[in-house]
């Protein structure tokens, strides 16, 4: 046993040193897959471990906060994109915790600082149209007590016109500042001057003012509740009070240490959530997308020794010997090419920090886990797949009789069995049935429709690209064949060995398909949102203020002469409850905005399909969350089985609860969101309880007089057609990550492209030779190269773009009606050109290669 195992070994250690070439191409699969795996792994631990330290909050021992997040089942939790307010007695019950020695509520306004060249105009513009003002965040004089400021200078506020600024702001003690809140400006006297510690004083994120508590709790549109607790407690016993406070009160969160930095920071959990999703996603993209190349990697190195494979089947090798073999010398490289990865991986990782954080997915100043964890399962992962990856490529020359196996080494692999053939008709039926579903329904079942048809495609492609591959070069042999001895040379050379061209056609049409798919499906949503944005909106001005937008500055506009209607529009979302077909609860968020139901429709136009938006109210409750009325969108309805009269549960962006009777079903969903509410009712359960915007229609003939008049009342006005569509920041982001992802996913493609066509250029070094000994010159094999080259090309553009056309057909219908899909030109001209260029620049380069070594020595060293 022990002999026999010996010898194994050095036939394995042979292998890999008598086809290093070979070996080569598959070992920087494996890096590179490795590499992307460990980079995507610590973005995963990031979310988990990683967030924001504290900046103000850093000389309190505990900081609770209510939860940001709402649970899912079986599924990821959604993060609340507004402050949740905290229970009402949680400062007095948290007093009385042993331990804890005293208790500082904080509240955070939203103010804007305008300059003294400003006057009184709230949010005025500068000369050149860029916004003068400064946004500060107001907190009480209590508060100071969680951040470590002590008073340099002055006292502590006592009026509701004092305030106290931070050291390096410009203020002096007795000087006047204009802070605006929604619009609405307010003369304040500097009374006092704090120091902040040097940690503080490097926060670029704010510039911090207080006031006194009756000041807070006038602007606060919460009255002043504590929206965060600083909690004091004994020396060391920290962590034994935040532990008795999450078992005392379990509907809230208490952190210390650097966990404190996710209360202060609504933004954290955000990014903590972004950062989960993102980096599963993308690992198991990664992981598909590694499997099916380092397969048919592997499958080309199999093949150019299928010789020696077959001789050992001849002499009495089993199936089982040969599996193993293949295994043993694909996990003999893999473990050394994938431990190479995890280096590049980590800064793989810094990376995509960096590129989520321009495109605003994260916050700039969000800390990356960087743990022993995403390395280990990246190798885990990869050595998985690997060995997945070297069963498939011995399944042929295992299954084989030694006399099949020794006539295949001569003559090369038959085409692809029936079994794969019946697999891959069923694959390409299901995607292109699956791509009918918007026919008959729109939204957001469609878009999930179109994406599977789209996996389903490539699936198909992948099983039945061999054959398509033999079929495409027959039918262009026949052309080629009449053109020239090159065109003649590469028909006969490409219908011999069909399965080899495949193997570099797949991966370049992989890529243009699925880069088309990536690229089309937000551009498709991000075009029709753009639509109905600018065709929804009768009204002539937009108006806005840094910060939002007051009640009561809506009602100084409603007052101007020529005005005719005034609606705020108020923004958030909500998390909606729904069933699926088996009764299983699902949670979704959806873009909630909140209109004035008096004058919305002299403002907008949803088209409304059944019902009114003028039925739009707050139900009569103090807090509108029973008995409310909504209206949704056709998408919403589809996604969550709803009708007229039906009732909606969730909850708002605060986490209270909603529910709400549907009383109005309107078409334009995506440029305004899928539900629309009372503005009232939405206002309150957002953080700072101000309107974003506000949409002024006027009388024929008064624009310019109500432009005047806005501007002088300290407001921004603009053209109300030229306004965003509802949640396009997060179509935005969201575009982003899938460009990230898309950059990613081509460049490991390329590099795996470029590695394919190496190894099988490489293997037709004697082919070549050969070649220029019966009489063909360099210029004629060359030329004959550009031709193969042209056609893998071709064929390859032509499949990615056939397995993208039925997806992107029927996202656009279910999209926007449209059967033409609105893909960005410019960069899926750029997708399909730089990856069929790929193709000839890799093929040009490997020809040179193997034509290095002059003929007759190529043909004595394979002997």
């Amino acid at each position: 046993m022990t002999g026999q195992r010996l010898s194994f070994g050095r036939l394995v250690r042979a292998d890999l040193r008598h086809n290093s070439a070979s070996f080569a191409g598959v070992a920087v699969a494996i890096f590179v897959a490795s590499a992307l795996v460990t980079g995507l792994g610590v973005l995963v631990e990031s979310g988990i471990r990683g967030g924001l330290a504290p900046e103000r909050y850093t000389a309190v021992d505990v900081v609770v906060g209510s939860p940001q997040y709402v649970d899912v089942p079986e599924d990821l939790p959604l993060t609340l994109p507004e402050r949740a307010p905290l229970p009402a007695d949680a400062a007095r019950d948290i007093a009385e915790i042993p331990g804890v020695e005293s208790v500082v509520a904080d509240v955070t306004v939203p103010l804007v600082a305008v300059p003294p060249t400003a006057g009184a105009s709230a949010g005025a513009a500068a000369t050149d149209g860029s916004t003068a003002s400064e946004l500060v965040e107001a907190h009480p004089w209590a508060a100071t007590a969680l951040t470590g400021f002590a008073l340099r200078e002055g006292r502590e506020p006592a009026s509701a016109d004092e305030v106290v600024v931070t050291a390096g702001t410009g203020g002096a003690v007795g000087d006047l500042l204009t802070l605006a809140h929604g619009g609405d400006p307010a003369p304040y006297r500097v009374v006092g001057i704090v120091d902040a510690d040097a940690h503080a004083a490097a926060s670029e994120r704010a510039t911090h003012v207080f006031l006194s508590q009756a000041r807070i709790a006038e602007l606060d549109p919460h009255g002043g509740t504590p929206q965060v607790l600083g909690v004091f407690t004994a020396p060391g016993q920290a962590e034994s009070a935040a532990a008795a406070i999450r078992e005392a009160l379990p509907e809230v969160v208490a952190q210390t240490g650097d966990g404190r930095g996710d209360i202060e920071f609504l933004d954290s959990g955000a990014a903590r959530a972004t950062l989960i999703a993102i980096g599963s996603a993308f690992v198991g993209t990664c992981i598909l997308v590694a499997m099916f190349i380092v397969a048919g990697t592997l499958s080309l190195s199999v093949q150019s020794r299928r010789r020696d494979y077959a001789l050992l089947r001849a002499v009495g090798a089993s199936p089982k010997q040969v599996h193993a073999l293949v295994a043993r010398e694909v996990l003999s490289i893999a473990v050394i090419a994938a431990l190479l990865g995890i280096a590049p991986g980590y800064l793989l990782s810094t990376a995509l920090q960096s590129a989520f954080v321009s495109g605003g997915v994260i916050p700039g100043d969000f800390a990356l886990a960087l743990g022993p964890l995403p390395a280990i399962g990246a190798v885990a992962l990869v050595l998985s797949a690997a060995w997945g990856a070297a069963r498939i490529a011995a399944r042929r020359p295992a299954k084989l009789d030694p006399i099949e196996a020794l006539r295949e080494s001569s003559t090369g692999p038959a085409g692809i069995g029936l079994p794969r053939i019946i697999t891959g008709i069923v694959f390409a039926t299901a995607g292109i049935s699956v791509s009918t579903v918007p026919l008959v329904v729109r939204g957001e079942y469609a878009a999930g429709a179109s994406a599977g048809a789209a996996m389903m495609l490539i699936v198909a492609l992948a099983l039945l690209g061999p054959w398509l591959v033999a079929l495409s070069v027959r039918l262009l042999g026949a052309v080629l064949r009449r053109m020239s001895a090159a065109g003649f040379l590469a028909a006969a050379n490409a219908s011999a060995n069909s399965r080899r061209l495949a193997a570099a056609i797949l991966p370049i049409a992989l890529g243009i398909g699925l880069g088309l798919v990536q690229i089309g499906a937000p551009a498709i949503i991000a075009n029709e949102a753009a639509v109905q944005a600018q065709a929804g909106v009768t009204a002539e001005l937009r108006v806005t203020a840094p910060g939002g937008l007051s009640a009561d500055a809506a009602d100084r506009i409603a007052a101007i002469d020529g005005v005719s209607d005034v609606s705020g529009i108020a923004l958030s979302s909500a998390i909606i409850d729904s069933r699926d077909f088996e009764g299983k609860l699902l949670r979704g968020e959806h873009v909630l905005q909140g209109v004035d139901p008096a004058s919305v429709e002299g403002t907008l136009d949803l088209q409304v399909q059944e019902g009114s938006l003028a039925a739009l109210d707050g139900g009569g409750s103090g807090d509108g969350a029973r008995g409310a009325t909504v209206a949704v969108s056709t998408d919403a309805v589809q996604t969550l089985g709803l009708e007229l009269g039906d009732q909606v549960t969730g909850m708002f962006g605060d986490g209270a609860p909603l529910e709400a009777t549907v009383v109005a079903i309107y078409e334009r969903g995506l440029g305004f969101g899928d539900l629309t509410m009372d503005l009232e009712i939405v206002r309150a359960h957002t953080t700072a309880a101000l309107d974003a915007f506000a949409l002024v229609s006027v009388d024929d003939g008064a624009l310019d007089q109500v432009r005047e008049a806005v501007a002088a009342a300290g407001l921004q006005a603009s053209e109300a057609r030229g306004q965003k569509a509802a949640g396009a920041d997060a179509q935005s982001q969201q575009g982003w990550v899938n460009l990230v992802a898309l950059i990613v996913i081509l460049g490991y493609i390329a590099i795996a492209v470029i590695n394919t066509l190496v190894m099988a250029t490489g293997e037709r070094s004697r082919e070549l030779a050969l070649l220029q000994l019966i009489g063909s010159s360099r210029r004629q094999v060359r030329a004959m190269m550009r031709v193969e080259a042209m056609m893998v090309a071709a064929i390859a553009v032509v499949f990615g773009v056939v397995v993208a056309i039925p997806p992107l057909i029927g996202m656009s219908i279910g999209i926007s009606g449209q059967p033409m899909p609105a893909l960005p030109v410019l960069p899926s001209l750029l997708i399909i050109g730089s990856m069929g260029a790929l193709a000839l620049l890799s093929l040009w380069a490997a020809t040179g290669a193997a034509m290095r070594t002059r003929p007759i020595e190529e043909i004595g060293s394979r002997q």
